[in-house]
Parts: structure tokens; C-alpha cells; sequence
């Protein structure tokens, strides 16, 4: 794709050397360089590093923030944005949900990291609209890929990190490695000291945590209807009250508030009180009914199915969920597993099977599950999620997994437009007429 450049009578830049002409100027990343010579070849106008492109740009004293973790990274990056927002301050955000700028969507869902000229791009279009910060999630490829190459980070976020993309990485060891490299530099950043360690530059490192000491720490919390907490930064307590459900979201509203304490001047009281305005992401512990009480959520492994069921672990719940095919394996038992520990009745279906049967990805899920009786095995999503709705009884909450605000479901090549609320909203309507 190319893009707007205009410079030095150049119109266009692009990252794909098939698209160099002599109005068009070539981005060498380190994941094209290989092309360089189809670029020269095609007459390109000029060759660009990210880093001249930022110049010729102007984004140098843009204010870029980075969130990486196997968890919680679209929550805790919007959770800035929407706090920057309410204070005052003009930011973007850029993640799985696109690119939003001044509370103004541009772009629709993307990659969770574009690629470098993607970025540079969009950080262009917000500092043409006078934002000064950049709030980004990070993904491990990305990271592994140097599609972030040349970005001057003024603080990086450690969310968690838990078993998921071996499909990529290979190994858990080799995906540690990766997210540890994000945080090997002397940028500023803040960690999650409750979560499993990576391996961090101590310089300019700052902490969040409930557990253990740390630069922002929570001191007491209730989970009842919200979240109500009290933090404290330094000799400074404050309270907050946020609408989001879950203790993992309280890790999530955390680190956002140490984000925006640490990049900007306002202070912790300011921004206690702009986190109940935060209402949370769409398809993140979204209630989409509360008569039935019926909550979607993208949690897709593990580690983020347990935090999800965890939170509710009180209550009688009821959960669908599935796997994606053509992704790591190991990690489907032990997603039985937890929805054996918590789940009352457990209704396994598809989740993008992808070009794998679904009956086999089912199958690795089901050998986790010790209580067999308590499960249904429905391959088709709708009829999962109807049956579910059908059976629940009053006292219970059904969580629908793994998709969240996904609008397809991807089978044998093909994405079929597919959003778990849209039928979720559905089958009420027609079992309630409402």
C-alpha cells in the first residue's frame, strides 16, 4: 500500500517494492531488505529508513507508549487513552481494535502491530491532529519481526506472560526471550510484579502490584458491581471506582494509572477520578445481557480463561467456549482443565477451526475435563451458545469465550460473518420476546 509522503517532490512511499516507481519513495525495514534491489530495480524515488521517515515526519517528541503482554494489553492501552482523553491531553490508540484518535475512529481492526510504515503513518495522522501521546500495543511478533524498529518508546508496559503463540515461537522459553527484549533497553518502564518475571533493564523500571512492594501499590479492593480500590504511589493514597468487572482488570486499571502518572504531570487524584469514566473495550467482559446474565470474553488461552472464570468464582457459571485451529496445541487441555475447575456446565464448540476439523480440536479441549457429565459437545457455535442460553437457569451466568468482539468465524479459508453478541442478542430476543 502506499502511502501520502510528500517530500522533496516525492508524492508516495511504500514498504512493498512492487510499488516503487519514480513517484514513489521505498521504506527499507528489516523485513524487507531483501527487496531492495526489486525496489531499485522499479525506480524507486528514493530509499527511507523508518528512522528518516520519523524525521522527515516530525514524531520525534511524540510521547509513544507501548503495551506488551500475553494478556490484558487492548484493555490497559485503551484504559490510557481514555484517561489521557479525559484529562485533557489529545492521543491515539493503536491496537487490535485500529486507530483512534482524539476519541475519533479512523481505522477499523487490524493487526495488533502494523507493520512500521503502518505506524509511522498513523502516528503522522495524530500528530496532525495535535496529539501528543501515541499509545500502542505490542505483540510478540511484532517484537520478533523489528516491526517496531526504530521507535523511541517514552514508557513500555509488562502486562503478564503466560503460555500462548507456540505456534510462532516454538517454545515458552523462546516467547520469554522475545517479550524480555522489548524491555532490555534504558526506556522508561513499568512492570507487573505479580506476574511471572521476564528479564528487564532495571534502569528507569518502575512497578505495579496487590501482592508485594512496589512503586504503585493497591492496597485494599472490592470486586462487588466494579471495581473499588484504594492505590497508593510514593507517601500519595488515593481511591478509585471503575465499572469494569474481574480482579484481572484490576492489574489492567492499575497499570493504566501508573502509565499516565509516570508520562504526564496530573495528579494520581486527577486520575483516579478519570478511571470511572473508562467503561472497558468491546468483547472484553462485555455484558451483553444482564436478564439472562450473558458476559462475552476474548479469552483465548489458558491463563486468560482462568483470570476471566477466576473473577466469577462465586457465582454458578456456565461457559462456551473452543480452540483455533491451526495454533498451538498444547495449550487445548489445559484450557479443559480450567473450565473443569470452574465451569458448572461446559458446552465446547468451534472457535475459528480454521482449515483443522473441529471434532479434533474439541477433542484435545476434552481431555482435560474430568467431570464429563457436566459437558455438552455442540461443534456448531449458534447451537452452542442457544443451548447454553436454554438450559441456564436463574442463578446462573453463562460466559461465552474465545471470540469476543470478532465479527467472523474462520472455517476452511473462509470468514463467515459471525459475532457471539449479535446471536447472543438474538436467542434472547426470540426466547423472551424482547
Amino acid at each position: 500500500m502506499k502511502y501520502p509522503f510528500n517530500y522533496k517532490n516525492i508524492p508516495y512511499i511504500t514498504d512493498n517494492s512492487a510499488e516503487c516507481d519514480a513517484q514513489c519513495a521505498f521504506l527499507l525495514t528489516e523485513q524487507n531488505k531483501t527487496y531492495l534491489e526489486d525496489a531499485k530495480k522499479n525506480s524507486a524515488a528514493s530509499i527511507i529508513s523508518p528512522a528518516i521517515l520519523q524525521d522527515i515526519y516530525g514524531l520525534r517528541e511524540m510521547q509513544i507508549i507501548g503495551v506488551t503482554g500475553t494478556n490484558g494489553k487492548t484493555t490497559t492501552a485503551a484504559a490510557i487513552y481514555s484517561i489521557l482523553l479525559d484529562l485533557g491531553e489529545k492521543a491515539a490508540f493503536q491496537g487490535t481494535r485500529g486507530l483512534l484518535i482524539n476519541d475519533e475512529r479512523v481505522e477499523g481492526k487490524s493487526l495488533t502491530t502494523p507493520p512500521i510504515l503502518h505506524t509511522l503513518y498513523s502516528m503522522a495522522q495524530a500528530k496532525e491532529a495535535g496529539a501528543d501521546y501515541f499509545v500502542m500495543e505490542v505483540s510478540s511478533h511484532a517484537i520478533a519481526q523489528k516491526r517496531i524498529e526504530s521507535l523511541r518508546f517514552a514508557l513500555k508496559i509488562f502486562t503478564n506472560i503466560t503460555q500462548d503463540h507456540l505456534d510462532y515461537h516454538g517454545t515458552f522459553e523462546e516467547y520469554w526471550h522475545v517479550k524480555s527484549s522489548f524491555f532490555r533497553d534504558d526506556s522508561m518502564k513499568l512492570i507487573n510484579r505479580d506476574a511471572k518475571k521476564i528479564d528487564f533493564n532495571m534502569k528507569n523500571a518502575y512497578t505495579y502490584a496487590l501482592d508485594v512492594p512496589a512503586t504503585f501499590n493497591i492496597l485494599a479492593y472490592s470486586l462487588n458491581n466494579g471495581l473499588t480500590a484504594a492505590i497508593k504511589h510514593f507517601e500519595t493514597q488515593e481511591e478509585f471506582f471503575s465499572p469494569l468487572y474481574g480482579f484481572f482488570n484490576l492489574y489492567n486499571i492499575t497499570a493504566a494509572m501508573g502509565a499516565v502518572k509516570l508520562i504526564t504531570n496530573h495528579s494520581l487524584k486527577e486520575i483516579c477520578e478519570a478511571v470511572e469514566s473508562f467503561a472497558g473495550v468491546s468483547g472484553r467482559m462485555e455484558v451483553v445481557s444482564e436478564r439472562p446474565l450473558v458476559i462475552v470474553d476474548f479469552a483465548h488461552t489458558p491463563d486468560g480463561m482462568d483470570k476471566v472464570l477466576d473473577s466469577l468464582k462465586e457465582k454458578k457459571v456456565s461457559v462456551v467456549f473452543g480452540a483455533g485451529g491451526d495454533r498451538d496445541r498444547t495449550k487445548r487441555v489445559q484450557m479443559g482443565r480450567v473450565a473443569n475447575r470452574y465451569g458448572k456446565k461446559i458446552y465446547l464448540t468451534s472457535d475459528n477451526p480454521r482449515s483443522e476439523e473441529p471434532m479434533r480440536i474439541i477433542e484435545d479441549i476434552y481431555q482435560g475435563i474430568d467431570k464429563k457429565e457436566h459437558v455438552k459437545i455442540i461443534p456448531d457455535r449458534y447451537d452452542a451458545i442457544k443451548t447454553a442460553i436454554d438450559e441456564l437457569e436463574e442463578d446462573e451466568i453463562l460466559l461465552v469465550l474465545g471470540k469476543g468482539d470478532e465479527e467472523f468465524i474462520e472455517i476452511g479459508g473462509e470468514k463467515i460473518p459471525f459475532d457471539d453478541r449479535e446471536v447472543i442478542r438474538s436467542v434472547i430476543k426470540e426466547k423472551f420476546n424482547r
